[in-house]
């Protein structure tokens, strides 16, 4: 049985790390840097991956397959 973050935690860490990482390329902080550091071991975790650009390939992946199993809810 594969253990998946639920998907609003995977478009958090995903939006953040994303973020981070374009901040840091522009010439961010070192608190960035270690923001970005943070988020990416997270991501990592959840994901059961090691690299950020394999992470973000597997949440984006769990993003979709939760969409097409349960669609957005509607009023």
């Amino acid at each position: 049985m594969t253990v998946v973050a639920h998907p609003s935690l995977l478009r958090e860490l995903v939006e953040r790390c994303e973020t981070l990482r374009r901040h840091a390329a522009s010439g961010g902080s070192q608190e960035v840097a270690r923001r970005l550091e943070d988020a990416t071991y997270t991501l990592c975790v959840v994901t059961g991956t090691r690299q950020l650009d394999a992470a973000l390939s597997v949440a984006r992946r769990q993003l979709a397959d939760a969409m097409t199993r349960q669609p957005p809810f509607r009023h």
